[in-house]
């Protein structure tokens, strides 16, 4: 559920019109619902609290790499939200937008020296180590600081899922993580050691997953781990679960509830006597934003072919281009008529630049305005400035108000970031 609603014949974000932001702020823009981000957050919050006794004093950590806007970050951190972070400066964001450090988790398969004693210093919940060679990197520099980190060991369960081979992060040939075997052994080197303290386990095997077997048998084989580590006298208190957990991006399309994904893993988790961690990004975000653009012009070839042109391109919205995205399309004033066939596309000098082939789309005129719905999630924090276009505005709305949250830079804003080589 979102709450994007057409009123009066018009679409809304809550109570403000798009076609007022897009007056007020220019298009494309991102625009995102503080009401949506609040429900998908609750619904999961409930779902993992209606089982305790499996999930102990479970944390919800957003992941930063879905939206990083201060202000996306700063409403789930009202709600109690933490954040799952992969580079610095995510941690950084996540301060800065109110999240306790006991609240983040600091991941990533290449985490820098400077990131990890950054991590140290502002003592972060935990860092999920996902190699031999990071725990000793970690290790050093913790000796170096005379500290001591919680860490858990990234599985690789050799169980990939996910809606795209890109956004697989759990199979056998993936970056990510410590084979289950290699895992145990190095569960055991770290507790050896005076330098971190290893607490638990942690595993992520992809995005976009709508079917919960894939998920389960990775939860099953870290319960499977924990009692083998416990037979060996070693303590493991946390189980960090990822996320990954689908979004119906397509009407009508089949997803696994929040409900349904928090019993499974409850049924799994039953009896090990552990702290859960989950990690949704996509779920809580993607359905709580939408990129409002204009159509540019409608372009009809003799071949019958219709080009609906609009001022968004694939550096403003680049899933469909990198993962053959599929986000709905809908005007926000719609016409009478029947739905005809066309090809989304943008501006960009790129075939990339298309957003949809042979979409059936209701009738469009130039500077009508149409959104893109699921677009909350790694859509603004994947933008660039390609072909020099000015990098695409934020606006977050909270029933009737609405702010810009991220500005368009101007073009001597953009400008003045580079300097021409003093012999030019």
């Amino acid at each position: 559920m979102d709450h994007f609603e057409l009123r009066g014949g018009e679409l809304h974000a809550e109570g403000v019109p798009l076609s007022r932001l897009a007056t007020e702020v220019g298009t494309p823009v991102y625009v995102y619902s503080t009401a949506t981000l609040t429900r998908h957050y609750t619904v999961l919050r409930d779902a993992v609290a209606a089982h305790p006794t499996a999930f102990g004093d479970a944390l919800i950590a957003f992941a930063v790499k879905a939206n990083s806007n201060l202000s996306v970050l700063a409403t789930l951190a009202r709600l109690g939200c933490g954040a799952d972070t992969v580079s610095e400066g995510e941690i950084r964001r996540a301060l800065k937008a109110g999240v306790p450090p006991g609240k983040i988790i600091f991941s990533g398969v290449g985490k820098t020296d400077a990131e990890l004693a950054y991590a140290l210093d502002v003592g972060v919940r935990q860092i999920n180590v996902e190699s031999p060679a990071e725990l000793d990197r970690l290790i050093a520099v913790a000796a170096g600081k005379g500290a001591v980190p919680d860490i858990a060991i990234r599985v690789n369960p050799k169980i990939g899922a996910g809606g795209h081979a890109k956004i697989t992060t759990g199979g056998e040939g993936d970056k990510f993580g410590v084979p289950a075997d290699e895992a145990l052994a190095l569960y055991a080197r770290a507790a050896a050691s005076p330098h971190v303290n290893p607490v638990g386990l942690a595993c992520h095997i992809g995005s976009q997953i709508t079917d919960l077997a894939p998920l389960e048998a990775a939860f099953r084989l870290l319960t499977d781990m924990t009692r083998t580590l416990r037979s060996q006298n070693l303590s493991v208190t946390r189980l960090d679960l990822g996320g990954g957990l689908g979004v119906p991006y397509a009407g009508g399309a089949q997803t696994a509830s929040p409900a349904d994904y928090a019993a499974m893993a409850a049924r799994v988790l039953e009896g090990l006597e552990v702290e859960a961690a989950f990690e949704p990004g996509r779920l809580l975000a993607a359905n709580a934003g939408v990129l409002l653009s204009r159509v540019i012009q409608i372009t009809d070839r003799a071949d019958g072919r219709r080009f609906v042109v609009l001022d968004s391109a694939m550096n403003d919205l680049i899933r469909p281009a990198m993962y053959d995205a599929f986000h709905e399309v809908k005007p926000v004033t719609p016409r009478p008529g029947p739905d005809r066939a066309c090809d989304i596309v943008g501006p960009i000098c790129e075939t990339g630049d298309t957003f949809a082939r042979d979409r059936l789309l209701p009738p469009l005129e130039a500077e009508d305005l149409v959104v893109f719905s699921g677009a909350g999630a790694y859509g603004a924090v994947m933008s660039s400035e390609y072909n020099t276009r000015p990098l695409v505005p934020e606006v977050l709305v909270d029933g009737d108000r609405w702010a810009v949250v991220r500005a368009r830079p101007s073009w001597d804003e953009m400008l003045a970031r580079e300097a021409v080589a003093d012999w030019l």
